[in-house]
């Protein structure tokens, strides 16, 4: 794959036998055993995922504040040092930029971490909005940094193994920076994009390969196993966690995408796509993501096409077979009126209309 971006880890690939595909211009694993085998060992053990595609943006200096709560829907306000955040970044129609998280890292320094096909376009976005402001420096540093998330349920006990830091310590979207691992000087974040407990660590690119082989060693007792792209979009799927490019577009907003919690339309300052996304807070917006599930046979696909009484209401922006439960199921982006739990309506499959529900989102939830 000639001409294709590649992680830090790409030289580890073929010793776990990866499957690499094409991915946005970058040649990263799709699966290294099968999906369902990767799927179904994050959510009974757990999976070690490259995810060094993803971007990593700094925002520094006495304005950061200010000019965050302006760019981003959510409320810095409530973020404290050690804290991560997830928000979005809107265009002044509400259309959605980025999904992203934001860690802040002191009063003057944040991270960012963003999709990794929206990389050059969320640094120049940012970069627009700053040409005046003198008080904010921003560095795009992906090419430095390598990310790897462990996620399942025998995630913490296998992390622990290798690093004095009691894990414990760090809740559900905080983190620690320069956790010691093996010593790998790491950035570990409780956060993740599976559904299940777990961690993403951020190191010096240099750094990937020893940390890989740590985690997949210290794991080997415990059924870790190396997962690839495929597990990782069935995972978040039944989780209902959004894709940038399907349920969230320049079309899209996030309030239609059912992230509304990440959208304080409450704070005292304006940001961008404020009004719009306020008035659809408030007054309902005309579009929402549903969760279907197939009736009659046939598996729901991003684009097909969702109608109700004979009329075109929306369309499947993800849909696969799930793992989890066994059953084909779809989140569909749908005329508002037809969202209701219980709906009946049709996906038009390989131009047969077939039998579906809408039913309740996200359609896993683990088990405190």
């Amino acid at each position: 794959m000639v001409g294709l971006h590649r992680t830090p880890l790409f030289d580890v690939y073929a010793a776990y036998g990866a499957k690499t595909i094409d991915f946005g211009g970058w040649e990263l694993p799709v699966q290294f055993s099968s999906i369902k085998e990767e799927h179904e060992a994050v959510r009974i053990a757990a999976g070690l995922f490259d995810v060094s595609h993803m971007g990593e943006i700094t925002v520094k200096g006495s304005g950061s504040f200010d000019f965050l709560q302006f760019m981003m829907t959510n409320d810095l306000a409530l973020l404290s040092s050690g804290g991560a955040q997830y928000t979005a970044m809107c265009y002044e129609d509400g259309g959605t930029v980025d999904d992203l998280l934001v860690y802040k890292k002191g009063e003057q320094d944040y991270l960012l971490v963003v999709n990794a096909a929206n990389i050059q376009k969320d640094y120049e976005w940012l970069l627009a909005h700053a040409t005046d402001r003198e008080d904010v420096q921003i560095e795009n540093v992906s090419a430095n940094t390598a990310q790897l998330a462990l996620q399942g349920p025998k995630a913490e006990n296998i992390l622990q193994t290798l690093t004095a830091e009691n894990l414990q310590d760090i809740p559900f979207f905080a983190f620690k920076d320069n956790v010691e691992i093996q010593g790998v000087r790491t950035l570990v974040s409780r956060t993740g994009y599976t559904g299940e407990d777990g961690f993403e660590l951020y190191c010096n690119s240099e750094d990937a390969c020893r940390l890989w082989e740590l985690i997949m060693q210290a794991g080997q007792t415990d059924g870790l196993k190396p997962c690839g792209l495929g597990a990782r979009d069935t995972l978040r799927f039944e989780a209902a966690l959004p894709l940038y490019g399907q349920e969230l577009t320049k079309e899209i907003t996030p309030i239609e995408a059912r992230i509304g919690f990440a959208v304080k339309t409450n704070k005292k300052v304006h940001f961008l796509g404020k009004e719009v996304l306020k008035e659809q807070k408030e007054q309902g917006a005309p579009r929402k993501l549903a969760g279907i599930e197939m009736i009659e046979r046939g598996i729901p696909r991003s684009h097909y096409a969702v109608f109700a009484n004979g009329k075109r209401i929306g369309e499947v922006t993800s849909g696969t077979q799930s793992p989890t439960l066994k059953k084909n199921i779809g989140l569909a982006l749908l005329d508002e009126a037809f969202v209701s739990l219980g709906t009946g309506v049709e996906v038009e499959i390989r131009g047969k209309r077939v039998k579906a529900v809408v039913v309740p989102i996200p359609f896993y939830k683990r088990s405190k």
